[in-house]
């Protein structure tokens, strides 16, 4: 089974000591991307529920063990384990179990002396679920704050927190603070780094006036910062002198010294700062505590002087933002967007190097758009997948990375809750040569509202088009309920609830001899059945029959001629997908109403096969005959949750009993379709079909049908994974790498002959070519240090 389309915008990510590898909490594994490249390196496999949190283990303080533990990680998840990692390896070192879901993980740089030296001790303090207290309770303490001695695998201490829900756990860079957001409040502890003991944390709480999101520690002094839900940010100076200080109990300045702080907090000043139009989703300040970033709904990063409160900006990132985490040597940090992708920024002008795309997450208004419009390209083995920002995103189902992004209309970034434009379907022919958009611009207060049918050429790549046809209001002010390619030639079929259906062929338009041709799309021919509205179609397998549904009815056509040559029976409620099994012989149909039916019928006697009361969410058909059906598991009426599970039953045409059956989860908004598998083969030698199933999170699963779970395919060479590079080090980090040069047999000519130490040449040449020795040798004896964090005191 090949899994993929998971998210990698879950939780925070986290660079390796040296900033060369990035890992990415992505499902139930932790893959590790290469900052260079931005391509995937490898994957941590070991939870057996959705990762949380990964921690890169801090270096110890002295140099020899520094390197020893340098790819090292701790990484949370759902399923209650704590598991250590040597992720340079891919391998799984030990695991502590916790027993409860964790939601939040941090593991400070604590040490305690053992005889002379001091010795690295991690300790983990984990926010935790606890499931046994009932979920509808309203005021349940289910968040729980716990610390555990990774070293002996157990609990030690006491809670140090209960809240209604896990929180985030956010820690300083020193590890000395800690600090989480509870509704209207900072929670901050004070943890001894050495000589740890669990008696011996104190906190303190500091208050506000609207609900917090987040906050963030400054890397050297006693500031915090948070952010609302309103968009702004507080900076609390000082916080903890009286009671985290040495002289413990010292009373703190007067009320009137300490400007904005409200009531007994103890901090010496709050000051206030606002830009954000909405809630600050990210705070974290520069590895020299001089500048604080913040990001959220408006797609864009702030960064703010902490001495004068000025700010500069990094915009049009495309979505909003979600983390920001920066490198252990501040030469590179990422940003991670609420679209599935993180960029990787170049410090300190945040330009952006690389980025890892995922699967686009579905959209946040998803009353305003079908559910299942998604496009598939068997042959190729891509997904279609409309987004927020109007594109069409082509995703490699085997490959699990993102091919290209087909720009629909232009249309900017805008961090508003009303949508006025959305991709309501999106149709791809069967080999793939042809796409087809339809874009709904909705009305404004009963006006302006606009439907637009778009055909798109196939370009030199998969996944790769060019516009071909725009083609205004295709039938009048009607929406378009579906539109079907015919196999085998350039026709296609756009079907209305208006009471019409249109079919469109390709023509040429031949220009001067020093002029290429150009193609466009142009109506062909119209055909309606008693002004019903027509609302789904279908060509099929072998191109000469069209199915239309009006309503309730199966109406059966010539597209050549436009002749209507059938009728089938009724169904019990109005279709909303028809799909044809193998070439012509048994055509299946949808109804998702009051009423939901999924039958087959007999397209050669016109008469139902078999039929089921199924609520379906999708169905797809292959050219062996085969009809695949996601159906939903019925709840009683008004418990139905969002995120409802489903089972795929595989039929046979002519039977009605399922062949094989399957449980999935996240059945909602799900889709199906087979698609072509290039590698294996069955037993004649025929390219095998795989089933494709993508739920209502865009996860998918492609499986053989035919196999059993035990001989499920396996493709994991298949992902696109590829060796880090290593680092470019001396005249290569400068100015990149010099060209390979092939010397010849005769030497002759050759003014000088390489030496086998090339330190001895590096610097010959003409004195007008190369910059001055004062630039060069400082930045060269720069590039031949090795970086590694600097470990604070």
């Amino acid at each position: 089974m090949i899994t993929g389309g998971q998210s990698y915008v879950s939780a925070p990510p986290a660079f390796s000591a040296d900033g060369r590898l990035l890992l990415v909490c992505s499902g139930r594994v932790v893959s590790v991307f290469s900052t260079s490249t931005g391509m995937l390196v490898s994957e941590l496999e070991g939870h057996e529920g959705d990762v949380t949190a990964v921690v890169v283990a801090p270096p110890p303080a002295n140099a020899a063990a520094a390197a020893m533990v340098a790819s090292y990680c701790w990484t949370a998840g759902l399923d209650g384990m704590l598991i250590y990692w040597d992720f340079a390896a891919a391998e799984l070192v030990r695991k502590v179990h916790v027993g409860l879901p964790v939601h939040s993980m941090v593991v400070p740089n604590i040490t305690r002396t053992s005889k002379v030296t001091e010795v690295y001790t991690p300790f983990a303090f984990v926010s935790v679920e606890d499931t046994s207290k009932s979920a509808n309770e309203a005021k349940a303490l289910r968040g729980q704050l716990r610390i555990y001695d990774l070293t002996k695998g157990r609990q030690v201490g006491s809670l140090l927190a209960e809240t209604r829900k896990p929180p985030k756990i956010v820690a300083s860079c020193s590890g000395e603070f800690l600090g989480i957001v509870n509704k209207r409040k900072l929670y901050i502890w004070s943890i001894p780094t050495k000589d740890f003991k669990p008696d011996k944390i104190r906190k303190i709480k500091l208050g506000h006036t609207k609900n917090l999101n987040t906050l963030a520690f400054h890397p050297s002094e006693r500031i915090v910062a948070g952010g609302d839900v309103t968009g702004r940010i507080l900076i609390w100076r000082g916080f903890g002198n009286a009671k985290f200080s040495k002289a413990h109990g010292a009373k703190s300045q007067a009320d009137e010294e300490r400007d904005g702080v409200r009531g007994e907090d103890d901090a010496e000043t709050c000051t206030t700062w606002h830009w954000h139009s909405s809630g600050v989703k990210f705070l974290k300040f520069a590895s020299d505590g001089a500048y604080l970033y913040s990001g959220g709904m408006e797609g864009v990063i702030v960064v703010w002087q902490l001495d004068t409160g000025k700010r500069r900006y990094k915009p049009r990132l495309g979505s909003p933002l979600l983390f920001f985490v920066g490198s252990p040597d501040s030469s590179i940090s990422c940003v991670s967007c609420t679209n599935n992708q993180i960029h990787l920024l170049k410090m300190p002008n945040m330009v952006v190097l690389k980025t890892i795309a995922g699967i686009k997450l579905p959209l946040t208004s998803p009353n305003l758009v079908r559910r299942d419009v998604y496009g598939f390209d068997c042959t190729n083995g891509l997904v279609a997948v409309p987004t927020e920002d109007y594109c069409i995103q082509f995703y490699n189902l085997f490959e699990n990375t993102e091919v290209s992004e087909v720009q629909v209309c232009e249309r900017n970034f805008q961090p508003v809750d009303d949508i006025t434009m959305y991709i309501s379907l999106v149709s791809l022919s069967i080999n793939g040569n042809f796409m087809c958009t339809v874009e709904v611009k909705l009305p404004e207060e009963e006006l302006g509202g606009l439907v637009t049918l778009k055909f798109w050429n196939h370009g030199s790549r998969a996944g790769h088009f060019h516009l071909s046809t725009v083609i205004y209001e295709p039938h009048s002010d009607a929406a378009i309920s579906a539109v079907a390619f015919r196999p085998g030639k350039n026709m296609a079929v756009s079907s209305s609830v208006g009471g019409n259906f249109k079919v469109w062929v390709q023509s040429l338009s031949l220009q001067s001899s020093d002029e290429k041709s150009q193609s466009g799309w142009r109506c062909q021919s119209v055909g309606s059945y008693k002004k019903k509205p027509m609302t789904a179609a279908a060509f099929s397998g072998d191109g000469s029959v069209l199915a239309v549904a009006a309503e309730s009815v199966i109406t059966l056509w010539d597209p050549d001629n436009n002749a209507l040559v059938g009728v089938i029976a009724e169904a019990l409620s109005p279709i909303t997908k028809l799909s044809f099994g193998g070439t012509s012989a048994y055509l299946m149909s949808l109804s998702q109403s009051s009423k939901p039916q999924v039958a087959v019928w007999n397209v050669s006697n016109l008469s139902m096969q078999w039929s089921y009361t199924l609520f379906a969410e999708a169905a797809c058909s292959s050219s062996k005959g085969e009809f695949a059906v996601l159906s939903l598991l019925s709840y009683p009426e008004g418990e139905t949750p969002a995120e409802q599970d489903g089972v795929i039953l595989l039929f046979n045409a002519e039977n009605s009993n399922p062949i094989l059956s399957w449980s999935v989860k996240k059945a909602k908004g799900g889709s199906l379709a087979f698609v072509k598998d290039d590698i294996s083969l069955d037993a004649r030698g025929e390219d095998a079909s795989l089933l494709v199933y993508v739920n209502g999170s865009h996860e998918y699963f492609i499986f053989d049908p035919r196999k059993n779970e035990e001989s499920q395919l396996s493709k994991s060479a298949q992902k696109n994974i590829q060796a880090d590079e290593p680092a470019s080090i001396g005249y290569a980090a400068i100015y990149g790498q010099l060209p390979k040069l092939e010397l010849k047999k005769e030497v002759s000519d050759v003014p000088f002959i390489p030496s086998e130490r090339p330190w001895e040449t590096i610097f010959t040449g003409s004195s007008h070519v190369l910059p001055p020795l004062t630039k060069l040798c400082s930045v060269f004896l720069a590039s031949l240090l090795e970086k590694r964090p600097v470990a604070n005191e």
